[in-house]
């Protein structure tokens, strides 16, 4: 449970990184979704642009098993690597986002 805990502090910390001064834009608003009982964590945007309604995820992670897995990243930086940094062992953090067959090569843990 240790280890879990860790990687919410790990995730939590990510996603502000990522979600602080995000939008310029006062009438979209960048949301964190933080669920720590299901293990289930992202980045919204919501809002207004004009007529137009903005609900997008840009970052949704989760813990699995023990494991990160990163679901979705349609952020430039590499979240992967910046949780390495952060402590969190390479093997323990799944990329979720591409297919089985890939994730053996990708240098990251598999499911």
């Amino acid at each position: 449970m240790e280890r879990v805990d860790f990687y919410q502090k790990c995730i939590r910390q990510l996603l502000k990184n990522h979600a602080d001064g995000d939008s310029t834009d006062e009438s979209i608003e960048s949301q964190l979704v933080i669920d720590t009982e299901n293990h289930h964590y992202q980045i919204l945007d919501v809002g207004w642009d004009g007529m137009k309604r903005v609900y997008h995820c840009f970052v949704h992670l989760d813990i699995k098993d023990g494991k990160i897995w990163i679901q979705r990243n349609m952020t430039e930086a590499d979240l992967a690597q910046e949780l390495v940094e952060m402590g969190v062992p390479k093997e323990d953090i799944v990329l979720g986002l591409h297919p089985p067959y890939k994730r053996p090569h990708t240098g990251y843990g598999v499911a």
